[in-house]
């Protein structure tokens, strides 16, 4: 079995249960599992490759929980630069509904391989529109080039503006369609298993796009065969209106009489949410996608992460669609999540409470978010931390460049205080996809290439 050393990292960060930083510390793998962990004279001294990461900072690889891959051919549109959610979806909307099987294949490529570079080794994508033939298939095929872990979600619309709905009729589908479909998908691609690269989750789209109906029987489908849901859940003010004056409930409540409250599920942004609704967050054991960049972009306010912590909400990180975020930078994410937080503290708009909640968000807390928390939201316990029979997931950060120069008194905190760079290395599964700084799987110029092509075109109608 092939095995990889790690050694002389500056500073190796665990994120394991002591939150150890082990300086001049090191990995040993063997098989893709994590053997070892310690200071580099620890270990091993030969293995089949052996990676010198002197002047490195190394961590547990980045996991992505939120994300729609196909928007990266739609970033900085002009007429939805400056809309707020419902009509961001208005402009955007007939533009996907012109997307083909080639162009999910390039976006997934392209959003893949810029969280690989910003040392993402796990993401979970949302894909909820199928026009032109397309299908969850095009992405699964796409993602298996790049060599991340993919959670793909085979997301749906099937309320039409016609039914009261957001979306236009062009682009939903038929609900009998989408539940066929999901248990194809959940059938033929499903890998639970330790150490798994590619996991299936049912993700109807939001409550303004779907029936009560699917919502229910996408629930029922998932349990039968155990996996995951996914939605957009509390993101802005007006999906509250239009649950209250829909359906009777606000969002979160709504979940739960859809039963869609539980372990097995994970909402992205819940920005706007109160007291009980998180306590039962807490009870019910939700997850949640905190996606600061989006919200900003959106203007849908500040989620209060903190609380939701102190409620014991599980809370990983997304960089949401590259439309409303216009980025897949997954670090920086990691930056903005502690930013946006202590700004909410200051203005008291990301705090429902309390005198026990920590004032201010830290570095490490929001490294703990981009880890250990998006593992916990995904209901993965093989990744997210470097220790032994873990997943062999790392990326490693070069300290001695401008950006960090005159921070290397605390390098860890440097990674997340200071520029958001490209990491030097990303490891998945004891497999380089990024070695060097370059991206070892792909083709880079050409897949730029090809997606200003298809994104060119895509926007010219």
């Amino acid at each position: 079995m092939p095995t990889l050393l790690v050694k002389n990292c500056t500073v190796l960060v665990t994120m394991d249960d002591q939150r150890r930083e082990i300086s001049g510390g090191g990995l040993f793998i063997q098989d893709g599992r994590i053997v070892q962990v310690g200071e580099t004279s620890q270990l091993p001294s030969s293995a089949d490759e052996i990676l010198d990461l002197q002047d490195h900072i190394l961590l547990p690889g980045l996991i992505n929980t939120h994300h729609h891959f196909y928007q990266t051919l739609t970033r900085a549109v002009p007429a939805a630069q400056d809309a707020n959610l419902f009509n961001w979806l208005k402009t955007l909307y007939p533009i996907w509904g012109r997307i083909t099987p080639e162009g999910v294949r390039i976006s997934t490529k392209t959003a893949l391989a810029e969280l690989a570079l910003s040392g993402c080794t796990t993401a979970s994508d949302h894909l909820y529109l199928f026009p032109n033939g397309s299908s969850l298939d095009d992405e699964i095929e796409a993602a298996g080039e790049v060599g991340l872990r993919l959670h793909a979600s085979r997301g749906s619309m099937s309320l039409g503006e016609s039914k009261g709905g957001l979306p236009p009729d062009n682009v939903v589908e038929n609900e009998t369609d989408i539940l066929n479909d999901s248990q194809r998908l959940i059938e033929e691609y499903h890998d639970p298993n330790w150490g798994s690269f590619l996991q299936i989750v049912l993700a109807p789209c939001s409550p303004f796009s779907v029936t009560p109906d699917l919502m229910r029987e996408s629930a029922s489908l998932a349990r039968e065969y155990g996996v995951c849901l996914h939605t957009h859940l509390a993101e802005t003010q007006d999906e509250e209106v239009f649950c209250i004056e829909q359906f009777g409930f606000r969002p979160v409540e709504y979940m739960d009489v859809l039963n869609w409250t539980g372990s097995d599920v994970w909402y992205a942004h819940s920005v706007h949410v109160n007291h009980a609704e998180l306590d039962l967050y807490g009870m019910a054991g939700c997850g949640v996608a905190h996606c600061p960049s989006s919200n900003m972009r959106l203007a849908s306010g500040i989620a209060p992460i903190m609380d939701m912590l102190a409620c014991g909400v599980r809370v990983g990180l997304g960089v949401d669609g590259s439309a409303s975020n216009d980025s897949s930078h997954l670090l920086g994410e990691a930056r903005q999540a502690m930013l946006i937080s202590r700004l909410g503290s200051s203005l008291g708009g990301a705090s429902l409470s309390s005198e026990s909640t920590p004032a201010l968000m830290t570095a490490r807390d929001a490294l703990d978010l981009a880890t250990r928390g998006g593992a916990a939201v995904l209901g993965r316990e093989d990744i997210g931390s470097l220790e032994p029979g873990m997943c062999a997931d790392f990326c490693a950060i070069n300290l001695n460049n401008l950006d960090y120069a005159g921070a290397l008194h605390d390098p860890v905190a440097a990674v997340v205080f200071c520029s958001p760079r490209h990491v030097d290395y990303t490891v998945v599964g004891g497999e380089f996809v990024v070695k060097e700084g370059q991206l070892t799987t792909l083709d880079l110029p050409r897949l730029v290439e090809d997606h200003n092509r298809i994104a060119a075109k895509l926007l010219q109608g």
